[in-house]
């Protein structure tokens, strides 16, 4: 790309400390920056949050402070003022795209869960928003990047959108995950393990209600990673069938990615009856740590984690239990899991998804060439 040099690209990475989609751009970002060495990059962000890494320093980057919470008219008027007027390509990592903005945009869509499943968003404020907010991205963006096929097959059913600018393009998982090295086992008992926020569709209801089911069957303790309070203001109802398990059940609170890898790689099972996913992280992860997996049947969980994971029906508390006693009882079925699980693992790199993201941006890009 000869004149490279003029050209300008924008990332917004106000979300790098979000759980899944701050995972998905400390991967990606600096992969990006490093191909494109003669294109100068511009980073929207909290500068607290993103000064801490090191390709925010790169040579061809420089990082614009952002102090306006996402989702607010505050973000709007903020990004407006601060996208630098020779962007040249724009890339958004979530739908809460700039409205003001005017030139090439790029947009990744991670699910279309505030669409499609209206009844676990409270208030008519916010469903008007995230209605409001999807249409303008199929209205603006140039590209637009879905996580999975499943996520892609939504966002076409949902929303009125031209099929031939989304792109399918999977998360990846870091080469750390599959390390072999254990640490200091981070929880005494024998435990299977949950690993996602406390929104209810997360589902986690059905899942303490189907451990309870198995309580007596299993010296298993099930642990939760997610702050205890978190549960009293996110899902009460999760809070208060916890609270009836006593010690059974044990929240682990915020744990950095080395605890949670000794988590995963200790646990004698993941499970994860989540009612709705774009792509699923700690399925994936878990995989990489060669720990087994027990999955929802629902949404993107059977196209990303293929046959190596035990389903169970999410909407059905007996089908999770009986998941649960029979991964954590049959040897022989674990062993597969896990086996299976490593090799499923390998096919999603950080790598793999980069190139593709590049690909993408030399189409937009490609006008200005």
């Amino acid at each position: 790309m000869k004149r490279a040099s003029k050209l300008k690209i924008t990332i917004d990475v106000r979300m790098i400390d979000s759980s899944g989609i701050g995972t998905y751009l400390q991967n990606l970002i600096p992969k990006i920056i490093s191909h494109y060495k003669g294109i100068d990059f511009s980073l929207l962000g909290y500068k607290k949050m993103a000064d801490r890494f090191s390709w925010t320093r790169c040579d061809n980057a420089v990082l614009i402070n952002c102090n306006s919470n996402i989702y607010s008219i505050a973000e709007q008027l903020e990004l407006f003022q601060k996208i630098p007027k020779d962007t040249t390509l724009l890339w958004s990592p979530h739908f809460n795209i700039p409205l003001l903005y005017t030139g090439k945009l790029v947009v990744t869509i991670h699910d279309m869960f505030h669409i499609a499943m209206p009844e676990f968003i409270k208030g008519l404020h916010k469903k008007l928003y995230s209605k409001g907010m999807f249409t303008a991205v199929c209205h603006k963006a140039d590209a637009i990047l879905c996580v999975s096929k499943f996520t892609k097959a939504e966002l076409t059913r949902l929303m009125n959108v031209d099929n031939l600018i989304i792109h399918t393009i999977y998360n990846g998982v870091n080469r750390k995950w599959s390390s072999t090295e254990k640490k200091t086992r981070p929880y005494i008992k024998p435990y299977i393990f949950f690993v996602g926020n406390v929104k209810p569709h997360k589902n986690i209801v059905r899942l303490i209600d189907a451990f309870q089911r198995i309580l007596n069957k299993t010296p298993h303790d099930l642990v939760i990673v997610g702050k205890r309070d978190e549960f009293i203001t996110g899902d009460k109802e999760a809070f208060i069938r916890a609270s009836k398990l006593g010690e059974r059940i044990y929240f682990a609170g915020y744990i950095d990615d080395d605890t949670l890898k000794s988590y995963y790689s200790y646990a004698d099972a993941l499970v994860f009856p989540s009612l709705y996913e774009g792509f699923g992280m700690p399925p994936i992860e878990a995989m990489a740590c060669g720990c087994p997996v027990i999955a929802s049947n629902a949404a993107s969980l059977p196209e990303i984690c293929g046959d190596a994971a035990y389903y169970v029906d999410p909407y059905d508390v007996e089908s999770i239990a009986e998941g649960m006693h029979k991964v954590l009882t049959d040897d022989n079925l674990r062993q597969n899991l896990i086996k299976k699980g490593r090799e499923r693992a390998r096919l999603f790199s950080w790598e793999k998804s980069a190139d593709e993201y590049i690909k993408v941006f030399d189409e937009v890009l490609g006008a200005y060439g």
